[in-house]
């Protein structure tokens, strides 16, 4: 596929042959439900927690007498049934919600989706960032100029460092590494924007 590479003002420079091994792959929808759905997983904290009855305050008598009331009798307010009482299996703080994805199907699913942001031509590549130093105003102007949305997933080299510290105040931006990139936040994100650089890097790493 043959691609334009734009320039921080927009204007195309030259154009570039993706490679067809990440950006030419058939789409399986199957492997990237699987990997969004292993990413959100594996995202859970499994912070929540009930007590049970060994847990809970109270319970050292009767919460009323046994005979005489024509009620059911009750040998302690920690009993689940009463209000107050502990509560039966309820999640525990410990539970473990993580589930794998075979590596080949994580692969394809990641592929997938990059074909389809360069076929929906949601993929931007822009030559080169080469920031003097950071500003936050300069690098809005670059998203303004390449058209690059208003939800925007910026892969950038580790070394980038003014790049870096020009995006991360967008809220509308989120920075990954190359190494990085994953399913659920590129299906997450209206636009791909890449240096010509950082491209080569995603190619070696994932073709």
């Amino acid at each position: 596929m043959n691609y334009n590479i734009v320039n921080k003002s927009g204007e195309v420079v030259k154009n570039i042959e993706l490679n067809d091994a990440i950006f030419n792959v058939e789409y399986n929808s199957q492997c990237v439900f699987d990997a969004i759905m292993v990413a959100r997983n594996n995202s859970r904290q499994a912070t929540a927690k009930t007590k049970k009855r060994d847990e809970v305050r109270g319970g050292g008598k009767k919460p009323f007498r046994q005979k005489g009331t024509g009620r059911a009798r009750q040998g302690s307010s920690r009993e689940p049934q009463m209000v107050g009482g502990g509560v039966v299996f309820g999640p525990t703080g410990i539970q473990n919600f993580k589930i794998k994805q075979n590596k080949k199907a994580a692969r394809l699913a990641l592929k997938s989706v990059l074909t389809e942001k360069a076929n929906d031509k949601n993929l931007i590549i822009v030559d080169e960032f080469n920031f003097a130093e950071a500003k936050t105003k300069e690098f809005v102007k670059v998203l303004d100029a390449v058209k690059a949305g208003n939800k925007i997933l910026l892969v950038v080299e580790e070394n980038d460092e003014a790049t870096i510290l020009s995006a991360r105040n967008l809220p509308y931006v989120k920075i990954v590494y190359p190494e990085g990139i994953n399913v659920y936040d590129l299906v997450n994100v209206e636009t791909l924007l890449v240096s010509e650089n950082t491209l080569k890097t995603i190619e070696e790493v994932f073709a």
